[in-house]
């Protein structure tokens, strides 16, 4: 499930938004005014950002421009009733990805969205997401929202294989052969020490518990 930041001070079109979004089948948040959605964006690394360009506080485009800034590249889509070419033109060199008009055709908004979320993943199949958890297959760099998260090698390997299976339940076999391999002959609480280390490191400023423990069998990644 894609989860989608709706930034739109217009309560009604952000309810109506919300509601079209949701029958889609995508998680959606919604915030009203621009400080609240920057800190929103950076906060839960959602897939992609509809993004209105008249707000209070902080506009759209420099929530565009900070968001490019800080390393971001969620695709953001700005919803306004500018239509000049200048206007255009200013929205895609803040960090745009796409442009719509108020008033808005539904289904040409929806495609818009699949189109770029699409690419999205097409782009950067070595990066996992899972709520605002992130993992660079690549270069090995795991986020809870912007902060860093330093793992030892087995901390890692253990994270990468719950992030690759979110919400299905492992088993401690399963988890014991594929990150300490098959011939482990260690303590068998092994499991149950790494997942306290990760814990401490993806709580440490007091975040949601993510990995939870299935008794009996082993853990999931889930809310």
């Amino acid at each position: 499930m894609n989860k989608i930041l709706v930034i739109e001070d217009e309560q009604k079109l952000a309810k109506f938004l919300e509601l079209e979004l949701q029958y889609e089948g995508y998680e959606v948040v919604v915030v009203n005014d621009g400080v609240t959605g920057l800190a929103t964006a950076k906060e839960i690394n959602p897939d992609l950002i509809l993004l209105d360009w008249m707000l209070p506080r902080i506009s759209g485009l420099e929530i565009c421009r900070r968001l490019r800034t800080s390393g971001s590249k969620v695709p953001i889509i700005l919803l306004t009733a500018k239509d000049e070419i200048n206007d255009r033109v200013a929205g895609l060199d803040a960090g745009a990805d796409d442009y719509i008009l108020k008033p808005f055709n539904v289904p040409e908004l929806l495609a818009r969205f699949r189109a770029h979320l699409r690419r999205s993943n097409e782009e950067d199949p070595d990066q996992l997401h899972f709520l605002d958890l992130s993992l660079n297959r690549r270069t090995r760099e795991v986020k809870r929202g912007q902060r860093s998260i330093e793992l030892t090698a087995t901390e890692y390997d253990l994270m990468e294989y719950l992030i690759s299976n979110p919400r299905q339940v492992l088993t401690r076999d399963q988890i014991l052969h594929k990150v300490w391999g098959y011939d482990f002959g260690g303590d068998s609480n092994i499991i149950e020490v790494y997942v306290r280390y990760l814990r401490l490191k993806l709580e440490s400023n007091k975040e949601k518990r993510i990995i939870q423990t299935v008794r009996g069998v082993g853990y999931v990644l889930k809310e």
